[in-house]
């Protein structure tokens, strides 16, 4: 399958969802009235858009329908479709070398995946990847990285369980250096239920990377589930406050009807999706591109 295609396949839930919904409002709607343009918002909030989103698409609706004289709902909904790519288009996340690319979220979101497609995906483009195993937290995780890294063919620093997260990051560093690796990618630890210690953890992870590798860029990608919808939302909101995120990874598309949080977190928190996963396999990341996840889920 193509690119499109695969996304296509991926979206399933959220588009038998979305579409069908949106195909019983052209069908029931012969005019542009109150009652279409609340109802519309009832499936955009269904689709996890939330409240605040939705009621901006809507009003931009409502104002380019009247500007272009827009009376059909079947327009409608191809103008919607205009509005909501707009919404979350963005520039690609820049691949910088050398870089540092801490790996944020709580357990359970697909993180330990995430890093070793993405660790796949920098190596297809041609560039010199280390995973650091600094999640040294939760139980049998850098094992889990471990496993992902051999499916990368990629290295993987780590030290025992409990080890100091910041003191492995220090030795990713000096392995990056010496052995000239274009990206170091970090796993961290997730547990939100204690900010002020992850936050300081985070911070002190930070503080290694930046001086002991000050010619290295410093990123954090957060992942967010998107089968947790708005607690998804409520997740980036919260490390936002703890970490400088560059943009979102947003996993497990392929099992959610309400892929919709996508727009939400793009428009509300202001951070660009830069990839989507769904599915197990190592190449089932793919970058964000609004318009076909737009595309995607109208079917």
């Amino acid at each position: 399958m193509g690119l499109f295609d695969r996304i296509k396949a991926g979206l399933q839930k959220t588009r038998a969802a979305f579409s069908g919904h949106m195909d019983e409002l052209v069908e029931n709607y012969k005019k542009l009235d109150d009652d279409f343009f609340e109802d519309l918002s009832d499936v955009l909030i269904m689709a996890d858009v939330g409240m605040k989103t939705t009621e901006l698409a809507v009003s931009r609706l409502r104002e380019k329908c009247k500007a272009e004289k827009i009376g059909s709902a079947e327009q409608a909904r191809e103008a919607l479709k205009e509005i909501l790519a707009d919404m979350m288009r963005t520039e690609p996340m820049r691949l910088e070398s050398p870089m540092v690319l801490l790996v944020i979220g709580v357990n359970g979101v697909g993180k330990t995946t995430t890093i070793g497609k993405l660790a796949t995906r920098f190596k297809t483009v041609g560039r010199r990847v280390i995973i650091c195993a600094a999640d040294t937290f939760r139980a049998a995780a850098a094992e889990q990285l471990t496993v992902w890294a051999e499916r990368a063919d990629v290295p993987i620093i780590k030290q025992k369980e409990g080890a100091d997260p910041a003191a492995v990051v220090y030795d990713g560093i000096q392995a990056a250096r010496s052995r000239h690796a274009d990206i170091l990618i970090v796993d961290t630890a997730g547990r939100l239920h204690n900010k002020a210690h992850l936050m300081e953890e985070l911070k002190k992870i930070s503080r290694v990377a930046e001086r002991e590798y000050p010619e290295a860029r410093v990123k954090a990608l957060l992942v967010i589930d998107a089968t947790t919808g708005q607690n998804g939302l409520q997740q980036a909101m919260l490390f936002k406050e703890v970490a400088n995120i560059e943009g979102i990874v947003l996993t497990k598309l392929d099992g959610t009807a309400k892929g919709g949080i996508a727009v939400a977190i793009r428009n509300e928190l202001g951070l660009p999706v830069y990839y989507i996963g769904f599915g197990e396999q190592l190449d089932d990341l793919q970058p964000f591109d609004a318009k076909q996840f737009v595309d995607a889920i109208f079917g």
